[in-house]
């Protein structure tokens, strides 16, 4: 299984749900690969302490006679194999999305599940690799939002993406990410997400500063910290994933 997790802006969260999703499904003993697809703008490795490795998703994508195994790193905290990407400017020139199609199609026999962290906004970049992907999460910060304007956000973000997804048939679920507003606010947004765009919300975590802390420590707050109120968030959006895309079934 491949998933894409995407956002309409920057600031979102949607790397480090990107990494504690993984880091979820690694504790839990599934073979997970975490890739870099932003491919003009990556930052996945910093979550992990991997910003600085010989080898990235760059280097195979532009070496088609690369070992992509070269450019995965197994995280020695959680268990996570990441393909991190270069920030470096002369290898993220003349990148192709279509090779990243091909790189995801050719691991997805390897890694039974796959997720990839993609460019914010509408993700041109990737669009080609979109054909491989199974499920679509589409992460939401509404702590910047106007309280009155809520239904507006969700139409402009939520929709269009979803939009995305259905045009290549994926599964399409949110993430509702830095929230601060109070639980019955929280309640209606949720219910306009599920049951007027009819997609589930997979998880709501809350604004908290061990997040910074852990993407400082190169450590997702999952592993980091536990028994920190996103870190139990994360763990119980996991659950709720796990059990959209697997089901009751085990696929280790």
């Amino acid at each position: 299984m491949a998933v894409i997790v995407v956002t309409g802006r920057g600031g979102a969260g949607k790397t480090t749900t990107t990494a504690n999703l993984s880091t979820y499904f690694a504790q839990a003993e599934y073979r997970v690969l975490a890739i870099d697809g932003d491919l003009y703008l990556p930052n996945l490795g910093l979550h992990f302490a991997l910003d600085n490795v010989k080898y990235t998703l760059h280097s195979v994508v532009k070496d088609p006679n690369m070992d992509p195994e070269w450019a995965i790193y197994k995280h020695k905290e959680t268990g996570v194999y990441v393909m991190p990407g270069s920030s470096r400017l002369e290898d993220v020139l003349g990148i192709s999305g279509q090779r990243l199609r091909e790189i995801i199609e050719n691991l997805k026999y390897k890694y039974p599940l796959i997720f990839v962290d993609s460019p914010t906004g509408v993700p041109f970049d990737t669009l080609p690799a979109f054909e491989v992907f199974d499920y679509q999460i589409i992460v939401v910060e509404i702590e910047r939002s106007p309280i009155y304007s809520f239904e507006t956000m969700v139409e402009n973000e939520v929709l269009k993406l979803k939009a995305l997804g259905d045009r290549f048939g994926l599964d399409v679920g949110v993430v509702i990410n830095k929230v601060r507003e109070a639980a019955d606010v929280i309640d209606k947004i949720v219910e306009v997400i599920e049951s007027d765009i009819g997609v589930p919300v997979l998880g709501v975590i809350p604004f908290d500063d061990a997040v910074p802390e852990s993407v400082n420590a190169g450590i997702p707050v999952l592993v980091y910290k536990p028994h920190s109120d996103a870190a139990i968030a994360f763990k119980e959006a996991g659950q709720l994933t796990e059990e959209w895309i697997f089901g009751s079934s085990t696929q280790r």
